[in-house]
């Protein structure tokens, strides 16, 4: 029902304006500790950032002069003391703390709690090199997994679908931010283990605060990464923001586009990749052509392609002259046999008994076995005998015998 008569209706401007000044009167100085987080130093020199514990946070803002006054400036993670008074932003309707002084306490719990899960995860092989995987040059099947309605998701896909369009892209949608994120994540990865012939995953979400990645930086996340059976790529935030899932996974892309660059070629250059080896191979190609060619044309000028039969005649006469020269030793052979046997047949001629007897001698040999007598023993008074002369032969009996 609408407000009584004469009810007192204020403007958000209004009501605004009462709570600012009615904060900034109750609190003009306060003394506050806590953890940073989501700090940012603006161009304007302006220093940002949240302070916060296990149950709150509130903004705090450091003006330009206070900046430049500060020794040291505060880290994220770290846990300070500042002073400064309460205030309310009218625009938001955002009460906030404006600082004038920073003093540094030590690691915030937060962030000690960061570093010793760093530290172990260290200790169980997360983070080794040696373990990280390559990526697939020319990836079939692509898992994003990502927030489905983010800008990192349609950014990843357009550019999918421009560089490698040939790759099936599977997109797994999860929470990237809050207390059930870590969950939602490491569950798309475990649906992934069931699954066979995904060449890479990336896990991406755009840029944020500390705070909006502390998903990313959940132990639950790190042993999906670390189980997973195929290359990840952790896209996560910008390039400040290194969270553990960054550290597990096989690469870190500074982005989510980039994620999508360094998982696929591109075509276009590819296909002039291509084109340019199809070139050089043409080129080579017909540079071997042309000095074949060449080698071919300088081997018909050789004096054995113009006169091929010229050898074979060379041949054809150095065995003529060695046929020649075969019949002459041949023949030279031949005379030197022949007067070796006309010699020999002189010798033996000479000692022929023929010979012997043409001189006046005769040859004496028994009958009828025709033994050649040498000695008077051989024949005795009686016997028959042949005489054998130049010119003819007799037979004779032996009369008598005498002894010289």
């Amino acid at each position: 029902m609408p407000p009584a008569s004469g009810t007192v209706v204020l403007t958000v401007s209004q009501i605004s304006a009462q709570i600012k000044e009615l904060l900034e009167g109750e609190f003009p100085a306060v003394w506050i500790v806590g953890e940073v987080s989501s700090l940012t130093l603006a161009r304007s020199g302006h220093l940002y950032f949240n302070l916060k514990d296990a149950g709150a946070v509130v903004r705090a803002v450091m003006w330009r002069t206070g900046v430049q006054r500060l020794s040291a400036m505060p880290t994220e993670g770290a846990e300070i003391i500042v002073r400064g008074k309460l205030s309310v932003y009218l625009p938001r309707g955002d009460y906030q703390l404006v600082l004038d002084e920073i003093h540094a306490k030590g690691a915030g719990a937060q962030d000690r709690a960061l570093r010793r899960l760093k530290e172990r995860l260290a200790a169980l092989g997360y983070f080794a090199p040696e373990r990280k995987r390559p990526l697939q040059r020319f990836p079939r099947r692509i898992a994003i997994i990502s927030s489905p309605t983010g800008a990192a998701i349609r950014d990843m896909l357009e550019i999918l679908r421009d560089r490698w369009p040939a790759a099936e892209v599977w997109v797994l949608g999860v929470l990237v931010q809050g207390p059930t994120a870590p969950d939602s994540i490491a569950a798309a990865f475990a649906l992934l283990d069931r699954v066979r012939g995904v060449d890479v995953v990336i896990l991406g979400r755009g840029g944020g605060s500390s705070d909006d990645l502390s998903a990313f930086n959940d132990e639950r996340v790190a042993h999906a990464i670390f189980r997973c059976k195929f290359p990840v790529v952790s896209a996560v935030g910008h390039e400040i923001d290194v969270t553990i899932a960054d550290m597990v996974a096989d690469r870190r892309a500074l982005t989510p586009s980039e994620a999508a660059v360094g998982s696929t070629p591109h075509r276009s250059e590819l296909l002039d990749g291509l084109r340019q080896t199809a070139l050089r191979m043409s080129d080579l190609l017909q540079s071997r052509l042309q000095a074949a060619k060449q080698r071919l044309l300088s081997a018909v000028e050789r004096r054995a392609f113009a006169m091929p039969l010229e050898r074979l005649r060379d041949r054809e006469r150095g065995i003529d002259e060695w046929g020649e020269r075969l019949q002459r030793a041949m023949l030279k052979r031949v005379e030197l046999a022949r007067k070796s046997i006309e010699l020999h047949a002189a010798q033996l001629e000479s000692l022929s008994p023929l010979n012997v007897l043409s001189r006046g001698y005769s040859l004496t040999r028994t009958l009828p076995d025709l033994h050649v007598v040498r000695g008077i023993a051989q024949a005795d008074v009686g016997d028959l005998v042949e005489i054998v002369l130049q010119d003819g032969r007799f037979k004779s009996r032996v009369e008598e015998k005498a002894i010289n």
